[in-house]
C-alpha cells in the first residue's frame, strides 16, 4: 500500500521585499513561444558570432608581439601570469581562513528556556572525494540515546551555522544532528559561491553520510536538504548505495524544473562554464525575489559574512541547471522514501516541480507538504516550528515503520 499525503497548511502576514536573490528563476508556466523560431536562432547566431569576435579580441590582446627590448627567453612576461594565477589562489586561501574562522566563531546554540543545556555540540572538518576540506557541525542530546540522526545539506550560498535552531529542535526530540559546509560554502575549502561540480558535492554527501555511519552504527539516518541542497540529496539518494544507509530523505523546496531567465542562457552556459567558468553574472544582485515573511530572519540572513551574496558565477548556474535537468528526466525512478515541503508563494524553486516529483515518483511511503503562501527559506519562515514538528514527526513515522518491520 502506498503511503501519501498532501497537506495544505494556511498562513497569513505579507510579503516583503528583502534582499533574496532569485539567480536561477524558475521555468515559466506560460512558456508558449518555440525556442527554435526564427527570432531565437538569429538572437543565437549574434551571439556566437558576438563572442566569436570577443574571443578573437581577447586572443589578440593576450598574444601581443614580444618587443625587440626583450628577448624570447626573458622571464618578464610569463612569470607575470604565473604570479598573477598564485595571487589568485592566495586570496582564495586567504579568503578560506578567513571564513573557517567566522564559522568556528559561531553559535551553535540559541540560550533560551534553558535549551542550552539540551545538547552538546562540535566542529570537525571531513576530506571527501573532491580532496576539498570541508567544515561541518554537529549537534547530539546532552543526555539519553539518539533514536536517528539528521544529516543537513543546505542550500545554494548559504551554510550550515543557519540551522542551528533547527538543530536545537532536533536534538530536543532526541535526534542527532550532523551538517557539512559545501565546496565554496561557509567554512569550506574554495573560492565563496563558487561550485565547479555539484556532482562532486554529491560525492562529499554520500562520503560524509558514510563517515557518520561508521562513527554511529546502528542509528537510522536521514538526509536532508534545502534548495539546491535538496537536489543534491535527492541525486545522491538514487545511488543504491546510499539509499541502503538511509530511512529516508526530507527536503524542502527542492531545485527542480530549473530553467535559466531566458531561452539563450541554456544554448551558452555549457560553452561559457568551459572556458569562463568563474565569470559572474553582473545582473542577480542583491535585490530579487523574498525568501522569507520574517523582516528579522530576511536582515539575519544577507547580513551574514558567510552567505554569499554576490553575482552568480557561471559554472555554478549551469551545475544547477544541470542537476535539474537530470532529476526531472528521472522522476519515474526515485524509490526511496521522502517527504518534500514546499511554500505556494515560493519564487525561488517551483512548487508545482515538487508536485510532480510526488505525484511521479516510485516511492512506497512518500509525503508532501504544501504550506500555502509561505515562500522560499521554510524553516525560517514566522511559522518555522510548526514546519519543524512536521518533519519530525514525519521522522518518527518512518522510524515506527522500521520498528514494525523488524
Amino acid at each position: 500500500m502506498v503511503a501519501r499525503g498532501v497537506i495544505t497548511v494556511p498562513a497569513a502576514g505579507e510579503m516583503m521585499t528583502s534582499g533574496a536573490s532569485g539567480r536561477i528563476i524558475p521555468v515559466c508556466r506560460d512558456v508558449g513561444r518555440s525556442v527554435l523560431s526564427r527570432q531565437f536562432l538569429l538572437r543565437v547566431y549574434l551571439f556566437l558570432h558576438s563572442l566569436f569576435l570577443w574571443f578573437l579580441l581577447l586572443r589578440q590582446l593576450t598574444h601581443r608581439p614580444i618587443s625587440a627590448k626583450v628577448s624570447v627567453s626573458s622571464p618578464a612576461s610569463s612569470p607575470r601570469r604565473r604570479g598573477g594565477f598564485r595571487k589568485g589562489r592566495r586570496d582564495e586561501e586567504e579568503d578560506t581562513v578567513r571564513r573557517r574562522a567566522l564559522a568556528e566563531g559561531l553559535s551553535m546554540v540559541h540560550p533560551s528556556d534553558g535549551v542550552i543545556s539540551s545538547c552538546v555540540w562540535e566542529t570537525s572538518v571531513h576530506v571527501g572525494p573532491s580532496k576539498s576540506t570541508l567544515f561541518c557541525r554537529s549537534w547530539r542530546p546532552a543526555v539519553g540515546d539518539m533514536k536517528g540522526i539528521m544529516i543537513i545539506i543546505h542550500g545554494l550560498n548559504e551554510h550550515s551555522g543557519r540551522y542551528a535552531p533547527f538543530a536545537m529542535q532536533l536534538t530536543a526530540q532526541s535526534f542527532g544532528v550532523y551538517a557539512m559546509d559545501w565546496i565554496g560554502h561557509g567554512g569550506s575549502d574554495g573560492l565563496h559561491g563558487y561550485v565547479p561540480s555539484l556532482d562532486h558535492v554529491v560525492a562529499d554527501t554520500g562520503s560524509f553520510l558514510e563517515k557518520i555511519k561508521l562513527e554511529n552504527p546502528g542509528i537510522p539516518c536521514f538526509l536532508y536538504g534545502h534548495s539546491t541542497g535538496g537536489a543534491v540529496v535527492l541525486k545522491a539518494s538514487s545511488h543504491p548505495h546510499i539509499e541502503s544507509m538511509l530511512e529516508g530523505i526530507i527536503l524542502t523546496a527542492p531545485a527542480l524544473r530549473v530553467k535559466p531567465a531566458h531561452p539563450i542562457v541554456a544554448v551558452i552556459a555549457p560553452v561559457l562554464s568551459v572556458f569562463l567558468p568563474k565569470f559572474q553574472f553582473k545582473g542577480a544582485n542583491k535585490k530579487g525575489i523574498p525568501v522569507s515573511r520574517d523582516p528579522a530572519a530576511m536582515l539575519a540572513k544577507y547580513s551574514d559574512p558567510l552567505v554569499y551574496t554576490g553575482p552568480l558565477r557561471v559554472r555554478t548556474g549551469y551545475e544547477i541547471l544541470r542537476i535539474s535537468t537530470h532529476l526531472m528526466q528521472n522522476l519515474k525512478s526515485v524509490t526511496i522514501p521522502f517527504l518534500v515541503l514546499h511554500g505556494t508563494a515560493d519564487g525561488v524553486t517551483d512548487p508545482l516541480a515538487s508536485q510532480d516529483l510526488y505525484s511521479e515518483a516510485a516511492s512506497e511511503h512518500k509525503h508532501i507538504r504544501l504550506y500555502e503562501g509561505f515562500l522560499h527559506d521554510l524553516l525560517f519562515e514566522p511559522e518555522r516550528d510548526m514546519v519543524g514538528a512536521d518533519i519530525i514527526q514525519w521522522m518518527d513515522q518512518m522510524l515506527q515503520r522500521r520498528m514494525a518491520e523488524e
